[in-house]
C-alpha cells in the first residue's frame, strides 16, 4: 500500500490490513505500530490521525473481526433450519472456518489481551455473535422439559470453550497436524458426547 491511500482517504483501513498482515505473521504482540505505518506507506505520525495507538488498531481490527464472525454466525445457523440440531453444530463448524480463514482478525480478537470492557465498540458487536450461539442453544434446550434445561447462556459457553479448544489445539498452524482426526470431527464428536449427556440426543445404538 502506497500513500496513494492516504491521500484518497483510505489510511485508516490501509492500516487495519497492515496490523492483520502482521498479526498473522507475528502475533498480536510482535509488532510495533512503526512497522503498519511503514506497510500501509505512511509515517508513523499520519497513524496518529485515526488511531490513539496500537492497541486502538488492534481494536479495531477486532472489531472488524467480529462483525466477519456474527455475520458468518447468522449465516451458519440460519434461523434454525433445517434442524434445532443441525443449526447448533453450523455455529461450532463456523467458529473453526472463521479462525482458520481470518486468522489476524481472530488473533486481535482473542489473543491481543484486549479486554471488551475497555473498548465499548468490541462489546456490542461481539454480542452480536454469543447472540446467535446462544439462539442456537436455546432453540435445541427448548427440546428438554423447562426442569430440567440448563442456563442456555452455560450451553453457549461450553460449546463456545469447546471450539475454541478444538481450534487452539487442533485447527491452528498445521490444521490436524497434533491430532489423528480432522478438527471439524473433533469438534462433531465433543458436541455430540456434550448433548447426550443432557439428554438432547439418544444414547449411540
Amino acid at each position: 500500500m502506497s500513500k496513494r491511500g492516504y491521500h484518497h482517504g483510505n489510511l485508516r483501513q490501509a492500516l487495519v490490513e497492515a496490523a492483520l498482515a502482521l498479526i498473522t505473521e507475528k502475533g498480536p504482540q510482535g509488532f510495533t505500530l512503526s512497522e503498519a505505518a511503514k506497510r500501509a506507506g505512511v509515517t508513523p505520525a499520519a497513524v496518529y490521525r485515526h488511531f490513539a495507538g496500537r492497541d486502538d488498531l488492534i481494536a479495531e481490527a477486532a472489531r472488524q473481526g467480529y462483525e466477519i464472525f456474527a455475520a458468518l454466525m447468522e449465516f451458519a445457523y440460519d434461523n434454525g433450519r433445517p434442524s434445532a440440531l443441525a443449526a447448533f453444530e453450523a455455529t461450532g463448524r463456523a467458529y473453526l472456518a472463521f479462525a482458520r480463514k481470518y486468522p489476524g482478525h481472530y488473533q486481535a480478537m482473542f489473543e491481543s489481551g484486549l479486554t471488551l470492557n475497555a473498548h465499548p465498540e468490541l462489546a456490542t458487536v461481539a454480542a452480536k455473535a454469543w447472540a446467535v450461539q446462544e439462539a442456537a442453544a436455546r432453540q435445541l434446550s427448548h427440546q428438554l422439559p423447562k426442569e430440567k434445561r440448563p442456563p442456555v447462556s452455560m450451553v453457549s459457553a461450553h460449546i463456545w470453550a469447546l471450539s475454541h479448544g478444538v481450534v487452539e489445539l487442533f485447527a491452528r498452524g498445521a490444521p490436524g497436524a497434533q491430532s489423528p482426526y480432522p478438527p471439524e470431527d473433533m469438534l462433531e464428536a465433543g458436541i455430540g458426547i456434550y448433548l447426550r449427556g443432557l439428554g438432547l440426543l439418544p444414547p449411540d445404538s
